[in-house]
């Protein structure tokens, strides 16, 4: 599998990082096999939270054997510095491990969100000082939503994140001022060295039944957007989005039954401009935050 490095932190990263969120709701059998089919596929890059369910018990579990083996990266969902220190320390129990890679601040779309992880007493005093006493190697942050880039490129104006992780698919492209907010803040991302990661590559709308901030009625996969399971379709998102040369890499499906398609995909890549084309075809197709579930 093609590694790319991960900005200044300099580690060659798998294209795809596996997306722990898969983990969420497995027992341990199933979580070691999808771990395992990763590995042999060449993933070098885990990418778990604190909040997707038993996935750092499940990674936890394995975490002697694949520790030398895997750049590690967790999240926090926690505001506050106080209950952002006690998720990085419950992090590190359930990972059984005295070190994560890189701690990211989670879920931070807007503004607002912005505002209370970097203000005063905010989540980003707790990542640093367990940057400072070793726990973390590296502080990072992700997000999702329509206003993620421009989020993310005043985080990065506000604290040298060693990483970013930002939506990016052929339809969000298509949105006004998607690319014009993408290519500014890859111009930030450049400057600075940051490793830049994408999430929802392989997204093809929200549940036709789900209503933001309720709870998701059960769904044939263990998502809160509607994915691709086409293979073919699965091959064209990955493909075009993989055509993105300053991205280190996609996060993969949150669910276990994908990742082969994933694996598939990224062996035997098209050209971008066919794949936008093939999905432009795709019933549906539309951004995953119409809808955006509790």
């Amino acid at each position: 599998m093609e590694t790319r490095r991960l900005g200044r932190l300099g580690h060659q990263s798998s294209v795809l990082v596996y997306g722990g969120a898969a983990l969420s709701d497995v027992d341990q059998e199933t979580a070691d096999r999808s771990i395992d089919e990763a590995l042999a596929a060449g993933i070098t890059h885990l990418d778990v939270a604190a909040s997707y369910g038993d996935a750092e018990l499940r990674v936890g579990a394995r975490m002697a054997e694949i520790r030398d083996r895997v750049f590690l990266a967790t999240k926090t969902g926690d505001r506050d510095a106080t209950s952002a220190r006690r998720s990085v320390e419950r992090s590190l129990e359930r990972l059984q491990t005295d070190r994560v890679d890189l701690l990211q601040l989670h879920a931070v779309g807007d503004l607002a969100e912005l505002d209370l992880v970097t203000g005063p007493g905010g989540a980003l005093e707790a990542a640093v000082a367990a940057q400072e006493e070793g726990l973390v190697g590296a502080v990072g942050i992700t997000g999702h939503g329509p206003e993620a880039a421009a989020t993310h490129l005043e985080a990065l104006r506000r604290f040298p994140f060693a990483t970013v992780l930002t939506p990016l698919n052929p339809v969000l492209w298509r949105e006004p001022g998607f690319p014009e907010a993408w290519a500014a803040l890859v111009e930030e991302v450049q400057r600075q060295d940051v490793g830049l990661l994408t999430i929802k590559s392989v997204s093809r709308r929200s549940w036709p039944d789900a209503v933001t901030g309720e709870p998701l009625p059960p769904q044939p996969f263990t998502t809160w957007y509607e994915p691709m399971a086409d293979p073919e379709q699965v091959r064209a998102a990955v493909s075009w989005v993989l055509a993105h040369e300053e991205i280190t890499g996609l996060a993969t499906v949150g669910d276990v039954r994908l990742l082969r398609h994933l694996v598939a995909a990224e062996a035997d890549r098209m050209d971008p401009a066919e794949a936008e084309e093939r999905l432009a075809g795709v019933e549906g197709y539309s951004s995953p935050f119409l809808a955006m579930p509790a």
